[in-house]
C-alpha cells in the first residue's frame, strides 16, 4: 500500500492544533439537551449528569472497496470536550478518541476519558439520525450510544465510568470529503475533517 502524507481538509484543523478554537466550539455556561428524534431518546431510568461541547476531527482513510473502487472509510474521532467552570472559564474536561475496549477483548470503540481522574467509558452505537429537521446540512448524524465498557482511573476515580448512555447532538461538519479518494494512487491517504458537537452523558437514576 502506498504511503502518503496526511491531507488537512480544512484550515480549521490548524486552528485547533494551535489551541485556537473556532467560535462554534465555545460552550454556554450550561448545555441544554435539544429536542431529539424518538430513536435517540435515552431510555427511562437514566438521568443526565454531564454535558460538554467538543471540537476536533472525524478521521477517514482512503481504502479499496468490494466493488474494486476506492472510498473514504471512517477510522475514528479525535476531539477535546470543553465546559465552563463556575466562574465561566473554559476548561478541558474530557478527551475523545478511538481505543481498545478491554470489556470486548480489545475491540476498538469510541472512547471518552476524563481529564482529571482519567476514568474512561467506551460507547457502542444504539441508533442514529440524519433527519433534516434536526441535523444541520453537511453535518454528521446525531447518535445515541450505550456503554460498552468502563474503566476507573488509577486512583479509583470513576466520573466517566458511571455512564450508561451518550448522546451526540448539535453536530456541525465532520462528513467525509467529497473528493480526494477516487483512484488507486490515493489509497492510504488520510483526511482529518473538523467537526463540533455536544456530548451528553447519562447514568442510572438515583432512587
Amino acid at each position: 500500500m502506498k504511503t502518503v502524507l496526511v491531507r488537512i481538509v480544512s484550515s480549521a484543523f490548524m486552528m485547533l492544533s494551535l489551541g485556537i478554537a473556532p467560535a462554534m466550539a465555545q460552550p454556554a455556561a450550561a448545555l441544554d439537551v435539544p429536542p431529539v428524534p424518538d430513536n435517540l431518546r435515552v431510555p427511562a431510568g437514566n438521568t443526565l449528569f454531564f454535558g460538554a461541547r467538543a471540537s476536533g476531527t472525524q478521521n477517514y482513510v482512503c481504502l479499496p472497496t468490494a466493488r474494486r473502487t476506492v472510498a473514504w472509510r471512517f477510522i475514528g474521532p479525535q476531539a477535546t470536550l470543553f465546559a465552563a467552570d463556575a466562574g465561566g472559564v473554559l476548561q478541558q474536561v474530557t478527551t475523545h478518541f478511538l481505543s481498545m475496549n478491554p470489556a470486548e477483548g480489545g475491540l476498538a470503540r469510541p472512547t471518552w476519558q476524563h481529564s482529571i481522574d482519567t476514568s474512561k467509558v467506551w460507547g457502542r452505537l444504539r441508533s442514529s439520525s440524519a433527519d433534516a429537521a434536526y441535523v444541520a446540512p453537511g453535518a454528521i448524524p446525531w447518535l445515541l450510544l450505550e456503554t460498552a465498557g468502563t474503566e476507573l482511573g488509577p486512583g479509583g476515580g470513576g466520573f466517566m465510568a458511571q455512564t450508561t448512555f451518550i448522546q451526540r447532538l448539535n453536530t456541525s461538519g465532520g462528513l467525509a470529503p467529497a473528493t480526494g479518494c477516487s483512484d488507486d494512487d490515493e489509497i492510504g491517504k488520510i483526511a482529518l475533517v473538523p467537526y463540533t458537537t455536544d456530548y451528553f452523558f447519562y447514568r442510572k437514576s438515583q432512587n
